[in-house]
């Protein structure tokens, strides 16, 4: 969430599209002249905000916007900055999901999982990408059959069984169920964003809304907001 007086929206220095902070990227230079980024919006110094999708991040890299938008062309970028958000969200996701497990709200095996989905309030039906597809189907389908009038339940692929046996503290995890609760749907709201940064999504996933054109300073160029 925004700190308290932070602008709700900002303007992304690649598109000029404004957004809502949720779905942008912040940007920094370090004391040592070093692109950094600030996911949680908290580092001292003027910043350069990107629409949060690996493609916006990549291209701006590509077209050197960030020295041009802090006017400082000695801002370096060190190796590939898509990569670096990338497994930055990553580790918050992973992170989240495992305060949730010590919050009790995931469970972890098929047969929990299974009696999760037909009794419980899942929101999020996690199963590793390299699980098998025979267990991953059958659960999918209860999920379907359970909550898809109401679309509650987020079905969630973008883990490895390896990540998921660290976050959860156990081996051989193929599938885990994401419970209601504080806990867990903020593991859900981390994932959402790595999701939405790996595919590129251009839509708010609350409201539907696309971004609109940010003001520009009479030349062409975006108005940087910090």
């Amino acid at each position: 969430m925004p700190r308290r007086n932070e602008p709700l929206e900002r303007s992304c220095a690649l598109t000029r599209n404004v957004r809502p902070v949720e779905e942008m990227i912040r940007f920094v230079a370090g004391p040592d002249g070093v692109l950094v980024p600030d996911l949680k919006r908290r580092l001292p110094g003027r910043g350069v905000w990107i629409t949060a999708s690996r493609d916006a991040v990549a291209a701006a890299q590509k077209k050197k916007v960030f020295p041009r938008a802090l006017k400082d062309g000695s801002v370096r970028i060190e190796g590939d900055l898509a990569e670096q958000v990338d497994n930055l969200l990553e580790r918050s996701a992973l992170n989240a999901v495992s305060l949730a497990r010590k919050a009790g709200e995931v469970l972890a095996g098929f047969s929990k999982v299974e009696a999760a989905l037909r009794g419980q309030e899942v929101i999020g039906l996690v199963q590793a990408r390299d699980g098998g597809d025979d267990g991953a189907r059958k659960l999918a389908a209860i999920a379907r059959a359970r909550f898809a009038d109401a679309g509650t339940c987020r079905m969630i692929g973008c883990f490895t069984s390896t990540q998921l046996d660290l976050a959860l503290g156990r081996s051989n995890v193929i599938h885990a169920a994401l419970l209601a609760g504080r806990a867990g749907e903020n593991a859900l709201v981390r994932i959402e964003e790595l999701e939405r940064f790996r595919s590129g999504s251009d839509n708010d996933p609350v409201s539907g809304t696309h971004g609109v054109p940010a003001a520009n300073d009479g030349a062409g160029n975006a108005v940087i907001q910090d």
